[in-house]
């Protein structure tokens, strides 16, 4: 016999092998079943495996001399000590981190709601207005996080903030820091400056049914004034730099004129006769 017809041969056995297999296994109750599913798969495997690759005229008669070739495989592979797990953990964590970066992507791009939930209800906006009100409340804790996180031997690494940022997105931890500033109006700890930038960003009149303020929720309550201060600071630079890099309405026109295609003397010409 030729190697074809040999490893044809062993094929044929090993697919009879795994459709008496699956007669049986069919015959079992659930639970029986379920105890072999993976045996069945792997052993699959095997024979598709064996469908795209040959094995040699030895190998394929050694294997032919056996009763059940196809079960002393799957014992084999029993055995090995195979990166299969390493395999498993690692798509565990790569379809986690894809997640947690939409998850980011979506909290970056989820529009502030700068609106009251009265108005919200009356303009059947609900929906968003919750969605934005969570994601201020998450961030104000993000924040203070951050400050409890980064300060050390009295000093705060500003780092923080961009991390926040990265987060959140820049309108949302703007619209958190204006609300917490304007809410520390009183306090000499935050700058005049930093007030007068705070003001600049409305925030909602939004009263609960007790006539308690809603926006004292995503107030930074637990850090500490001079450390907020510093952190908007810190974040106010970073609003300039991204309006830098931000490009002008001027600047995109003229790189849209540029990307157009320019027409040829020839044609110029011919367009005037």
């Amino acid at each position: 016999m030729t190697n074809e017809e040999l490893n044809t041969e062993l094929y044929k056995k090993l697919f009879a092998e795994q459709e008496k297999f699956k007669g049986w296994l069919l015959t079992q109750p659930p639970s029986e079943i379920l105890e072999h599913a993976y045996a069945y798969t792997v052993r699959e495997d095997i024979i598709l495996a064996m469908e795209y690759h040959d094995v040699s005229d030895e190998q394929a008669k050694a294997l032919l001399a056996s009763d059940t070739p196809l079960e002393d495989i799957f014992h084999v592979f029993e055995e090995v000590e195979g990166d299969h797990m390493d395999v498993i953990r690692d798509c565990i964590e790569r379809k986690a981190n894809e997640n947690i970066e939409k998850q980011k992507e979506e909290l970056r791009n989820l529009p502030v709601y700068i609106y009251s939930a009265t108005f919200a209800k009356e303009h059947g906006e609900l929906e968003k207005y919750r969605a934005s009100h969570r994601a201020n409340v998450d961030c104000k804790n993000a924040i203070e996080d951050a400050i409890s996180n980064h300060y050390r031997d009295n000093r705060l690494d500003t780092s923080c903030v961009q991390e926040v940022i990265d987060r959140f997105g820049m309108e949302r931890v703007a619209f958190v820091l204006a609300n917490t500033v304007q809410d520390k109006d009183w306090d000499g700890r935050i700058s005049a400056e930093n007030k007068a930038w705070a003001k600049e960003t409305p925030v909602p009149n939004d009263y609960d049914a007790w006539g308690g303020r809603r926006t004292h929720e995503y107030v930074c309550s637990q850090a500490h004034p001079g450390l907020i201060n510093l952190f908007v600071n810190r974040f106010r630079k970073e609003q300039e730099i991204a309006k830098e890099k931000k490009p002008s309405v001027l600047q995109k026109l003229n790189e849209a004129k540029a990307d157009l295609p320019k027409k040829s003397p020839t044609k110029a010409k011919e367009a005037e006769l």
